[in-house]
């Protein structure tokens, strides 16, 4: 739908990679300066990067790396100061207000590291809140049972843990059927064992709804579970590595 708002400026066939998928973003030269009084803060610094259908791909680097403000250009929360972002073949970067709101009600979810339920809606309502205005969403109790919370939708966020907390976030996310899931140090607020039930939510996610996920962490361990390991360090894309054999979740300790 978006596509067909904004019009196409990207080339029209994307890349693919290796194993014949094509690009959903591809950026080139995408840099982001932020001022502040009289110091200018270079987050980002040119990158050029293609994330990829139906992949799993962790961002990893320190903090102050450039990692959130990436995802939050991707996700049409943010602007570049210069460079492009195509999402399938078309140019984030020169969209309207209008349209990027289009954009991200339809084709991104988002999982933050807090989980901003309504305190008053149940699990099963605050996802209900996303499915009354998508398009062509999944029932907020599909959602539910997908990350594993189906006994838990009469709930309210006062009565679940943290990490089912989470879970609900996750569900709410996906509930509208985004082709993108971008996930912002997801696991931040948790402990390692409860960490990994989330990482297990996102993972079913990915392998079962073939949603292009792309996850922030800090932590090296977690990242084994990608397909894909993209490295950021002062703004720029520092090393790419790809993954022979992701790991389960459930392996994973830290």
């Amino acid at each position: 739908m978006f596509c067909d708002i904004l019009g196409r400026d990207g080339p029209m066939d994307e890349p693919k990679s290796t194993n014949g998928t094509r690009a959903v973003f591809r950026t080139r030269g995408l840099t982001k300066v932020y001022t502040m009084g009289e110091v200018q803060v270079h987050a980002l610094r040119g990158i050029d990067l293609e994330l990829y259908e139906g992949e799993l791909v962790v961002l990893l680097g320190a903090s102050g790396s450039g990692k959130s403000t990436l995802v939050n250009i991707l996700g049409g929360l943010d602007t570049a100061t210069a460079g492009h972002v195509f999402y399938r073949g078309t140019d984030l970067t020169r969209a309207g207000d209008r349209q990027l709101t289009e954009y991200r009600r339809h084709s991104v979810g988002f999982v933050f590291q807090f989980y901003n339920l309504i305190p008053s809606l149940t699990a099963l309502e605050n996802v209900a809140l996303v499915t009354e205005i998508a398009e062509r969403p999944m029932t907020p109790r599909e959602a539910l049972e997908i990350v594993g919370l189906g006994p838990r939708a009469e709930h309210f966020p006062s009565q679940l843990s943290g990490g089912e907390q989470q879970r609900v976030a996750i569900a709410r996310a996906i509930a509208k059927r985004p082709e993108v899931l971008l996930c912002d140090e997801p696991t931040g607020a948790l402990d390692s064992q409860t960490g990994i039930v989330v990482l297990e939510a996102l993972d079913r996610v990915n392998r079962e709804l073939g949603t292009t996920t792309v996850i922030i962490t800090h932590n090296v361990v977690q990242a084994e579970i990608a397909e894909r390991i993209i490295h950021l360090k002062d703004g720029k894309i520092s090393e790419i590595q790809r993954v022979e054999e992701r790991r389960a979740p459930a392996e994973l300790t830290w």
